[in-house]
């Protein structure tokens, strides 16, 4: 078999061994064939913060305190809000939470209970040892929910009150999770170095719903809330949601052949795309304005980036290679630059180009499968699987900071990990992998560190984390 044959597009019931899906259309295009990467060196490990992702460096430490329910019946609700909100903080990678059980026995309601000679004093210092303390309270009012939330600076400011908030909502566990959400959220931003919070983000991902087909699923950030977004009893893969949340694009085979569609997040319909004459279009990607579209498409055998308007009218091709090129992603932050995965020098690696398709550079090495870039949202750092100094087909998440070519590894063999996806802030990444066994949706931060799963059940692949 010859090479450009192996590289070459299967329809869904090719099953060779050697095939390797990019995750991106799992099971359903064989991409690129296995490699082996012998002998490569692995990339140092450092803290992301040194190529530019915005982590802290020093933790503040943050006492988080129950909210103090003042009408009966509410314990239930104030007990998931009082969860989501320590997980919220613990999981921003941005607070030391201190532990609960050095909090002193009297824990306040509301700021005036802070007045006390030595009231502040006591949550800053030993055995608390606190730099801020969050607490409020929740009531019932005219039949709804009502939280009053407080931030406070402990080390002795003149104004130590830093932020209070007041929150009405109906009183369902929906609604204390939402509540919740935002207070964090606010926290977060004014304590947090100014970033806004994301935990109101939400994360698209793809499920199997049974042989033969997959569907586009939403959860909120932390994993709670798992829903259906797409039920179209075929494969429908590589979810992209338009900057303002409004729109989703992916890959289906609905009308036979792969092809690109739109759906409305807002009237549930589908919208038009025009399609490139072809036998596939696929990976959709948004550009920064949301007024164009990136995709690959195949054209005289071979799959090329297109750039449309996000209608998929005034398609321009973009590259012009054989082999394969796939999985366009735009610099979020200029819109000036493309990334994509090309096999154009034999194995898969990640190129750039500019979003005209000029000045087309590889990033990668060459050593290993290089696929699945993401950028992180400062326009600075590409997220990436890569197989290199591992046995094929076992990928790791690497960070390449496009400036200097400088490289971080993110995760170290624990099974495969793949389609690695930014928060909007930045300091997490969502990803998939099989370390447990069958493949799920993680997040950690983007240094490495505080990996967690969001699903356990089912099989779950492709993440993409959106502000809304």
């Amino acid at each position: 078999m010859s090479r450009q044959k192996k590289l070459s597009f299967e329809p869904p019931r090719h099953k060779g061994t050697r095939s390797l899906c990019l995750g991106v259309l799992v099971v359903v295009l064989a991409l690129f064939a296995y490699h082996s990467a012998q002998g490569a060196p692995q990339a140092e490990r450092k803290a992301a913060i040194s190529i530019g992702i915005p982590l802290s460096l020093e933790l503040r430490k943050l006492a988080v305190a129950d909210f103090r329910v003042h009408s009966p019946g509410l314990g239930p609700l104030v007990d998931v809000f009082n969860r989501v909100v320590w997980n919220d903080l613990d999981n921003s990678g941005v607070f030391d939470l201190v532990s609960k059980s050095f909090y002193p026995q009297n824990v306040p309601g509301r700021g005036e209970e802070l007045a006390a000679p030595g009231a502040l004093a006591a949550w800053a210092d030993p055995p608390v040892g606190a730099q801020l303390l969050a607490f409020g309270n929740a009531s019932l009012v005219s039949g709804n929910l009502v939280v009053e939330g407080f931030l406070y600076d402990t080390t002795g400011s003149a104004r130590p009150q830093i932020l209070a908030r007041r929150y009405t909502d109906v009183t369902t566990e929906a609604a204390a999770r939402v509540i919740a959400h935002r207070f964090a959220d606010a926290i977060l931003q004014l304590a947090g170095g100014g970033l806004p919070g994301i935990a109101e983000s939400k994360i698209y991902f793809v499920r199997q719903a049974g042989p033969g087909r997959k569907d586009i699923w939403v959860m909120d950030y932390d994993g709670a809330n798992q829903r259906p977004v797409t039920q179209y009893r075929n494969l429908t893969l590589t979810p992209a949601v338009s900057p303002d949340g409004s729109k989703l694009g992916f890959t289906s085979y609905m009308e036979g052949s792969p092809k690109v569609f739109i759906l409305s997040l807002v009237s549930m319909k589908r919208l038009p795309f025009l399609n490139v004459s072809g036998s596939l279009n696929t990976t959709p990607a948004w550009s920064p304005d949301g007024r164009r579209m990136a995709f690959a498409a195949s054209l005289e055998g071979h799959s090329q980036i297109f750039v449309a308007d996000e209608d998929g009218r005034n398609a321009r091709r973009l590259t012009s290679t054989g082999g394969v090129n796939i999985y366009p992603q735009w610099n979020p932050k200029t819109g000036a630059q493309i990334a994509f995965v090309s096999d154009r020098g034999g194995l898969p690696q990640v190129y750039l180009m500019d979003s005209d398709g000029a000045t087309v550079r590889r990033l990668t090495e060459g050593d290993g499968d290089a696929v699945q870039p993401c950028w992180s949202p400062n326009g600075m750092t590409i997220a990436f699987s890569w197989t290199r100094g591992f046995a094929p087909g076992n990928y790791n998440v690497f960070l390449l900071d496009v400036a200097s070519g400088k490289l971080v590894q993110l995760t170290h063999g624990a099974g495969r990990n793949e389609h690695p996806w930014f928060s909007p802030d930045g300091r997490q990444i969502v990803f998939e992998s099989d370390r447990n066994g069958g493949k799920q949706i993680f997040t950690m931060l983007a240094d490495g560190t505080r990996v967690r799963a969001l699903t356990t059940a089912g099989t779950n692949t492709a993440p993409l984390w959106s502000l809304k």
